[in-house]
């Protein structure tokens, strides 16, 4: 479906953003991987199906976004698709509720969540209109959607990143550039192995039980499927979102959530 595309996916060297690449890569598209950790995302670029580059990057630092993508044009010789993925992932700092919060927690949690959306954004889409149409597609989460007591900074730049979506989906239109938003739930990354370990410290029951077993069991209390949702369901929709197979969605968020947000609806 991506056949003869050129995509940049940031945060691309490992979780989310690692799995989109694999499956646009194996749907033929040409990958650019900006991540802060280069080495890990140059062993994940000469991974993939098709040949791949990386470019360290600090994706809330301007210059080195602007950088990063001025490389990846050069080298690949365009662009068709961005993928906007990288993110904080955690509370930051010493707590994640806001009392527990300093300033320069929320505005870490705000830049690496939100204000990377905006500039790689702001230095892709002149690519895209140059090649007349594209796609963006913006990794949410579900809290942006919900809200989180424990995670308000997360919850607030996550629900920025999902307003920030439709607002680009209309300024973008007349260019034929869609954007589009997922909103993930359970996916176990790093930042669920994070917080299993504060629930394995902080309730009882769950004292004894491995993270997996944790992980799992919050998800069959949470979520109406009972199963986890997996690095593929979101890489699968992400791919498909940025095919013209989709050529006529824009402006929408998609939860891949197994029917949680329908649980916290009600």
């Amino acid at each position: 479906m991506l056949k003869g595309k050129v995509a940049l996916v940031t945060g691309g060297a490992r979780g989310i953003g690692a799995a989109i690449a694999r499956v646009m890569a194996g749907q033929g598209a040409r990958l650019a991987l900006l991540d802060i950790d280069g080495a890990e995302a140059e062993r994940m670029a000469a991974g993939l199906p098709l040949p791949g580059m990386a470019v360290a990057c600090d994706l809330a630092v301007e210059r080195e976004v602007v950088a990063a993508v001025d490389a990846t044009v050069e080298r690949l010789g365009g662009l068709d698709v961005l993928v906007n993925n990288a993110g904080l992932g955690r509370p930051a700092g010493r707590g994640g509720r806001v009392d527990d919060m300093s300033a320069e927690d929320w505005d870490a949690q705000l830049a690496q969540d939100l204000r990377t959306t905006f500039l790689s954004t702001k230095a892709v889409a002149p690519h895209l209109k140059a090649r007349g149409g594209g796609a963006i597609v913006n990794i949410a989460s579900i809290t942006g959607l919900v809200g989180s007591p424990t995670q308000p900074a997360q919850a607030a730049a996550k629900a920025g990143m999902i307003s920030l979506t439709k607002s680009l989906a209309l300024d973008y239109a007349p260019h034929d550039v869609r954007v589009n938003a997922i909103c993930p739930g359970f996916v176990w990354t790093r930042p669920w192995e994070r917080m299993t370990a504060d629930l394995k410290r902080t309730v009882p029951e769950f004292a004894q039980l491995a993270p997996r077993e944790i992980f799992l069991e919050v998800i069959k209390r949470r979520v109406p499927l009972g199963r986890e949702q997996t690095l593929e369901d979101v890489a699968q929709l992400a791919a498909f979102l940025a095919s013209d197979a989709a050529r006529n969605i824009t402006g929408q968020w998609i939860s891949v959530d197994g029917g949680t947000t329908l649980r916290q609806a009600h």
